[in-house]
């Protein structure tokens, strides 16, 4: 029986259609149960528009929502029954395994801390996202939870990376890199160089710095940043993606034989478009969490959103934080 997989319906740009439409799918396609956390009378008329008869889903009221706005501690603490963090709850009574959510990602990890609380150790968790490389993937972390952050938090953060890629991706000793602005020791500011001389002291197969290039060279399985630069590197890894699929049509359109190169490469266009595409890599775990969590971005579509539902269900499996507690 696949375990159960509690989604926060109302957070997303497209709230609550894409979310259902995403939880219809990964039913259909992989068997995935899920809970639609939110509006009840909103969510069936999204059902509705599906054929579901003979899919695992149900539905879990929630009377509130937390919007982009809210603050992470006035979410969690003035809005008790809105759906991230009734959706929390769920995993906290046995009811669900896991939770997915597309809203406000403060709040999300606000929920999780408040409701499942941090794993023995871990000062603060953080969110890892898997990035497409030449060889491969590459979790990087933070990205975006702790903007300011002290030596011994990016060292956890470290080991959570390299636990995380070990376990899920299934590579024995991941190589670690520490994101800064160059490869001698010398470089960086007091935060990398403390974060440098620690990560040296610990059995991380860690390799020192490394530069912004190495995130998608695969040179390293795990890169390891301040929340501050990891959301910049998101966002500009994001918006690059986005002009250069641009551009490269742009290009295409505009001349008579880039179309019938085009025409004649068109898989490997196609293969290209899907490997950069964050969709194709579902939600961003949340780790440090003494449970499961995966934040998607607001304005993630179905697909992506039943990739991110099947990647909870396969993380859940894992059961990550036990082994993480372990070590620590």
């Amino acid at each position: 029986m696949s375990l159960k997989i509690a989604i926060d319906v109302m957070g997303g740009d497209a709230a609550p259609a894409a979310e259902v439409a995403g939880a219809v799918s990964a039913a259909r396609q992989w068997g995935c149960s899920a809970i639609l956390v939110g509006d009840t009378e909103k969510i069936q008329q999204e059902l509705a528009k599906h054929q579901t008869e003979g899919l695992s889903l149900e539905i879990q009221h929630a009377s509130e929502v937390v919007g982009m706005e809210d603050s992470a501690s006035d979410a969690v603490r003035k809005k008790k029954d809105s759906s991230i963090r009734v959706a929390f709850d769920l995993v906290k009574q046995g009811r669900a395994a896991a939770v997915v959510s597309t809203g406000n990602s403060g709040a999300t990890m606000a929920a999780g801390m408040a409701v499942l609380r941090r794993v023995k150790g871990i000062d603060r968790p953080a969110i890892g996202t898997l990035v497409p490389t030449l060889e491969g993937q590459t979790m990087v972390l933070d990205m975006g939870a702790n903007v300011e952050c002290k030596p011994i938090n990016l060292l956890q953060f470290a080991l959570m990376g390299s636990i995380y890629v070990e376990q899920v991706l299934g590579k024995p000793r991941p190589k670690v890199g520490l994101l800064s602005n160059g490869e001698e020791e010398k470089k960086g500011n007091d935060l990398t160089r403390e974060t440098h001389q620690l990560l040296k002291e610990t059995d991380l197969n860690y390799v020192g710095y490394v530069e912004g290039g190495d995130v998608y060279n695969g040179s390293v399985d795990v890169v390891v940043c301040d929340g501050f630069v990891g959301n910049v590197l998101l966002k500009v890894s994001e918006g690059l993606a986005v002009a250069i699929g641009t551009m490269l049509k742009r290009e295409i359109e505009s001349r008579f034989l880039a179309k019938i190169g085009y025409l004649l490469s068109r898989s490997a266009f196609n293969a290209f478009k899907k490997k950069i595409n964050p969709a194709e890599y579902g939600g961003a775990p949340l780790l440090g969490i003494a449970g499961t969590g995966i934040i998607c971005h607001g304005s993630s579509d179905p697909v992506a959103i039943s990739i991110a539902i099947r990647q909870a269900t396969e993380f859940a499996k894992i059961r990550i934080e036990e082994r993480l507690a372990e070590l620590l």
